[in-house]
């Protein structure tokens, strides 16, 4: 292969895999609570300024009281901010007589390496969300309702207890739309004898399912099942939105120095987090895994209601199924 060869190769393989991505995430967007978008973002962090209610300021008045002073309500800003992130894949390697020797076609190389980097890409999108908003939702009190010290089936996901988690929004508990959880908390649902609904997104192992009206995605996050306990999420619509930066490079160089020539593919780009109603940490720069899913770099700055959603915690361990 020359070297306008892999350039050429290497543009038709980043079409490929961004084609391939956008069809993928465009249809999960759809049908979750998690928004995967394609959104570009200047520096480490976009800050957003948002003024804070004052509603509380409404009070009645007696018009025949003696005037008398009254406590002013300040008019204040508060400040949501969303963090950008890079991942990177590969380097691939290979040798070209690999494909040459047995009459294959470089295109089987593109396309091998396209679909294994999109679904590469989505599954860590679907996890970075998940994890970020278990960490996010259950570093706030007030989001949380966490039962998994209760005996029997009040320590175990069921109808009641995950209703007792939507009640945590009150009178707006109808903005709950998706819920997230594990395969077989799923199934312990279903043991309740919860019919399951219709099935609207399917890649690998992640599902996106009917459950009593609200979209449920069903995947074995490590998240959802960190330590000894059980996680589902409840979501508002665009709860947490994983942005691509429209910035993926990729580079194929060909190696000599060894007995056969040898080709190494390699990828990088970024992505920027952000949860509805939350502000990260700004003190914390191109977070990693571990950055991304500790709780206290996630603040809940705006009401409880208007932000992503509540999280329940359970003990696997119990419940009557």
């Amino acid at each position: 292969m020359s070297l306008v060869d892999m350039k050429v190769f290497n543009t038709q393989l980043q079409t490929a895999i961004i084609k391939k991505l956008n069809q993928k995430t465009d249809l999960f967007t759809q049908n979750s609570g998690i928004a995967l978008v394609n959104e570009a973002m200047m520096g480490d962090f976009k800050e957003e300024a948002i003024w804070n209610n004052v509603s509380q300021a409404l009070r009645d008045v007696d018009a025949y009281a003696a005037q008398a002073a009254v406590t002013a309500i300040g008019l204040s800003q508060d400040q949501i901010n969303s963090v950008k992130t890079m991942k990177g894949f590969g380097p691939i390697l290979w040798e070209p007589t690999q494909l040459t020797w047995i009459g294959k076609n470089p295109g089987e190389a593109l396309s091998v390496i396209s679909e294994s980097l999109s679904m590469a890409v989505m599954q860590d999108q679907v996890n970075k969300a998940i994890g970020v908003l278990v960490a996010a939702l259950g570093n706030a009190a007030s989001a949380t309702l966490d039962v998994s010290a209760l005996a029997g089936d009040l320590g175990a996901v069921t109808q009641l207890t995950l209703n007792k988690s939507h009640a945590l929004f009150g009178d707006s508990s109808m903005n709950l739309m998706s819920q997230v959880m594990t395969g077989s908390t799923a199934h312990k649902l279903y043991g309740q004898a919860l019919n399951n609904g219709a099935q609207l997104f399917s890649e690998g192992t992640v599902r996106i399912i009917d459950i009593l009206g609200k979209r449920t995605i069903v995947t074995d996050s490590p998240a959802l099942t960190a330590g000894t306990k059980e996680r589902v999420l409840s979501l508002t619509p665009n709860a947490c939105v994983v942005a691509s930066n429209n910035d993926f490079r990729s580079s194929i160089v060909e190696g000599t120095g060894k007995t056969r020539l040898e080709t190494t593919y390699q990828a990088e780009y970024t992505e920027n987090v952000s949860v509805k109603g939350y502000s990260w940490n700004v003190a914390v720069k191109s977070p990693v895994k571990a950055q991304l899913e500790t709780g206290t770099n996630w603040a809940l700055t705006l009401p409880l209601k208007q932000s992503a959603g509540v999280v329940l915690i359970a003990d696997p361990a119990k419940g009557n199924y």
